[in-house]
């Protein structure tokens, strides 16, 4: 099993996403909510360890 790198920067609700080639992804999490850049995905957390994601849409 490979091991992966992954590095999250958090400024208030926006959140940068890095891995070892650099910029991946934004996000914006309010709340329950979010958003991300890269898979277009709505996000809402559920009660427990349970979350709902939209599919998203890639181009």
């Amino acid at each position: 099993m490979p091991i992966l790198f992954r590095k999250a920067l958090r400024l208030g609700p926006l959140i940068l996403n890095f891995t070892p080639k650099g910029f991946s992804s934004w996000s914006i999490k309010i709340g329950k909510w979010s958003w991300n850049s890269r898979t277009r995905a709505h996000r809402y957390d559920l009660p427990g360890p349970f979350s709902w994601r939209s599919k998203g849409k890639r181009s």
